[in-house]
């Protein structure tokens, strides 16, 4: 019998799933249903924390280590740009957490930083700056993950043009993505996550 995939979601509070009504509604759940639909029976561990910003990723990179993971799906950046940390750290501290989950044999998925010129109380004069400080970090971030032997979800865009056109997708805090927002997000990134988990499974049975 073929042992389940073991997944593990790191990162910050969309990687936890702060603002779904549900636990399920989550995005490591609703990954985790994903793969269980495409037939990948799913072992599921949510590591993240809320409020954690690039550099917490070593703390939950230390938790992973006991679980002898397959496959770490990680989401950050969003707290390192709401607190204007460098972005040069912040992929740095990404880097050095991907290098970490590597060396332990554990594939990644990174996630970058999602496009914060979307979140409604984003003034619109400032949202090309907002959306440019975004770009930054997820450029560095996408460049540093690959280096390490990550592989990256290029999402941002299309996510936040989805949360742009459509408030509900945005939960009641208007900060933190709504249920549906989680399904948005699980949606854009289901072909790499989906890649990734085949990917392991076939080497796995190589």
């Amino acid at each position: 019998m073929t042992a389940p995939l073991r997944l593990v979601v790191l990162g910050d509070s969309i990687a936890y799933g702060t603002g779904a009504a549900r636990v399920e509604e989550g995005l490591g759940p609703r990954l985790a249903q994903v793969l269980r639909g495409d037939g990948i029976d799913t072992d599921l561990t949510v590591l993240a924390v809320p409020g954690a910003v690039s550099r917490d990723l070593a703390a939950q990179v230390r938790r992973v280590a006991p679980l002898g993971a397959d496959l770490a799906v990680v989401v950050i950046g969003a707290n390192d740009l709401a607190r204007f940390l460098p972005a040069e750290a912040a992929a740095a501290a990404l880097g050095a957490a991907v290098a970490d989950l590597r060396a332990a044999g554990t594939d990644v998925v990174v996630v970058p930083a999602p496009d914060m010129s979307s979140v409604p109380f984003v003034p619109p004069a400032l949202r090309p700056a907002v959306r440019a400080a975004c770009a930054v970090l997820q450029e560095r971030q996408a460049a540093v993950a690959r280096a390490h032997g990550a592989v990256v979800a290029p999402v941002a865009a299309e996510v936040g043009r989805a949360f742009t056109a459509d408030p509900a997708l945005f939960s009641a805090d208007r900060f933190h993505p709504s249920s549906a927002g989680y399904a948005r997000i699980a949606a854009a990134l289901a072909p790499t996550v989906l890649g990734a988990a085949r990917d392991r499974l076939a080497r796995r049975a190589a």
